[in-house]
């Protein structure tokens, strides 16, 4: 029997207008956004599942819900200490590099939600953060800079579940206008597919068992038209699915 992780919801959405954010907010309201799960809560909240030995990751789009977070992760490892716990940031969209280099210090992990650069970078750029903060949203080669492991998500259903586009996401940084979302923050091909392959492995502590194809682990795999690692950032969503391998079954991608 494996325990899996506990996930607090700490505050909202960028795009919404109610992920917590700190100064100077919102380009157009201001400082505005709400607390999901109330900052006086999360520490009790929190600190019993740390006590207890599980792993908690919280959705924290704004970089004041993650202050938050990681001022609540220092204060139970003070009261409880415990090496190898992986608390994790999801999300992470505004994080900071201080905020990175804490994460680290801390022995946190980022699970960033690459697709957002895609799906509402332009709406970031222009309404909600203007240029500097777009441009260091989802800070995944800061993260890395800073020790930091990460994964990436597509948070489905609010974007479509497809690992090969959210790692080509997180390598471009390409809005749907054509906009570059800060070039300095691109992956490489190789760093984006280690992010979706054992990076979320790791931070599920499943990594003994899944994440890369190795004996002794699962035999859990997708079977693919090309080699990744040889394809462009942008060609990386172009790669062909043919079927994936689950627990040494075969199963065949629709329409192949």
């Amino acid at each position: 029997m494996r325990f899996g992780f506990v996930k607090f919801v700490v505050d909202g959405s960028n795009q919404g207008f109610t992920a917590q954010q700190q100064e100077p907010g919102y380009l157009e309201f201001g400082r505005e956004g709400m607390w999901v799960t109330p900052p006086e809560h999360l520490p009790n909240l929190f600190g019993a599942y740390h006590a207890a030995g599980f792993t908690a990751h919280a959705h924290c789009n704004g970089d004041a819900a993650t202050e938050l977070y990681l001022n609540t992760v220092e204060n139970a490892l003070e009261e409880h200490p415990r090496w190898n716990h992986r608390h994790t940031v999801t999300h992470s969209q505004l994080s900071t590099a201080a905020q990175y280099r804490r994460m680290a210090a801390l022995g946190m992990c980022a699970n960033i939600f690459s697709n957002h650069i895609w799906y509402y970078g332009d709406i970031h750029y222009e309404r909600v953060f203007g240029p500097d903060r777009a441009c260091r949203m989802n800070a995944a080669a800061t993260a890395l800079r800073h020790g930091v492991s990460i994964s990436l998500h597509s948070d489905t259903p609010i974007t479509p579940m497809d690992p090969l586009a959210t790692a080509s996401y997180a390598a471009t940084r390409e809005t749907q206008s054509g906009r570059i979302l800060g070039e300095q923050e691109r992956l490489s091909v190789a760093e984006a597919l280690h992010a979706i392959t054992i990076g979320g492995a790791y931070q599920l502590k499943m990594d003994q068992d899944v994440g890369s194809i190795e004996a002794g682990k699962f035999a859990d795999f997708a079977i693919l038209g090309s080699d990744p690692l040889e394809a462009t950032p942008a060609g990386l969503r172009d790669v062909k699915v043919y079927g994936t391998v689950s627990g040494g079954r075969h199963f065949p991608a629709r329409g192949v």
